[in-house]
């Protein structure tokens, strides 16, 4: 309090303040006794929910931190001396994901991946576990495993049930839903639910899943190139949210768009490949998108740096060009 100048506003910082027992009772006398603005952060599973509303009396303005952008990774790769070409920057993204704590410094891949294990134990173990008194932490271990081992694919709470079933495991579907519940309240993984283009309603069963950050994909089971299509798809998702869209999984008749995410006035439409190799692949991505008539912007987004065709409007990116651009 000597620091208090009397008729001055005072901005007060405090980092991990979960540490700190009864800390909501400091902050809320701050905010009787002095003129400031406070700002406060932290880990703790009471730090990464709507609980935060019950400690804090007054108005406050909560902020989702997400992991780097690929701009953003790039910026601070460069700052810290590494000067990669775009396509190892790229791949660093893919393989790496946005930590910052991995690209601090000129880890190798497995550092890199060990550094991601702990950071999700941490919110597994600690916020979940704890927050939610997971007794069978083996189970949930499991389950886990199971999303992230699917992103990208379409599944249900039957479906992991039908798994362990198939293990000679017997698991209750209302206790599969209620701990991926509390994996995504604790943003490890985010639920995509499906919408109906021509219905323009949103659909209750078959939803996907995506990672906070694909580098966890990796950590827990390893770099596999066959995991390439759902990794990109994760990455395209992480960028959109970021941006401040809603996103859904599109259903057109039979056929599927990756992602229809909505902000405001605005809607885009987006399919996500690994490569356009040949006629049947390029009718796959682009098909389901000719269908749909609306004048929004459509993408299909792959890896292929030079493939530049456009077919009736719907644009092909470079995958690293779509997640820098400013055209969404």
């Amino acid at each position: 309090m000597k620091k208090v100048i009397n008729g001055k506003r005072m901005y007060l910082f405090f980092d991990e303040i979960q540490i700190v027992d009864h800390w909501e009772e400091a902050v809320n006398s701050f905010f009787v006794d002095l003129d400031a603005d406070i700002y406060i952060t932290g880990s703790n599973s009471k730090m990464l929910s709507s609980e935060i509303s019950s400690l804090l009396t007054g108005r406050y303005i909560q902020f989702r931190l997400y992991p780097l952008t690929f701009k953003e990774m790039i910026e601070f790769r460069l700052k810290l001396g590494k000067p990669d070409t775009y396509d190892e920057q790229l791949w660093a993204f893919i393989r790496r994901g946005g930590f910052p704590m991995v690209h601090i410094s000129d880890y190798d891949e497995s550092t890199s991946y060990r550094i991601i294990n702990d950071i999700y134990d941490s919110i597994v173990l600690r916020d979940v576990v704890q927050r939610f008194s997971i007794r069978n932490v083996e189970l949930l271990s499991r389950i886990v495993k199971f999303v992230i081992d699917n992103i990208g694919n379409t599944f249900s709470a039957k479906s992991i049930s039908d798994y362990f079933k198939s293990q000679n495991r017997k698991v209750d579907i209302n206790t599969i839903y209620n701990y991926i519940d509390a994996l995504e309240s604790s943003f490890v993984i985010n639920k995509v639910n499906r919408y109906d283009v021509h219905g323009k309603e949103i659909l209750k069963t078959q939803e996907k899943y995506y990672l906070a950050d694909q580098g966890i994909q990796h950590a827990i089971f390893g770099y596999k190139d066959r995991n390439i299509s759902g990794v990109l798809e994760n990455i395209v998702y992480n960028e959109l949210i970021m941006r401040g869209y809603t996103v859904y999984v599109g259903k057109i008749q039979d056929l599927e768009i990756d992602f229809v995410a909505e902000r405001k006035n605005e809607k885009v439409y987006v399919q996500v490949a690994y490569k356009m190799g040949n006629e049947s692949t390029i009718d796959r991505e682009f098909k389901p998108l000719l269908m749909v008539k609306d004048h929004y912007p459509k993408y299909v987004v792959s890896m292929d740096i030079h493939f530049i065709d456009n077919i009736e409007g719907i644009q092909h990116m470079y995958l690293g060009d779509f997640i820098r651009s400013d055209l969404f």
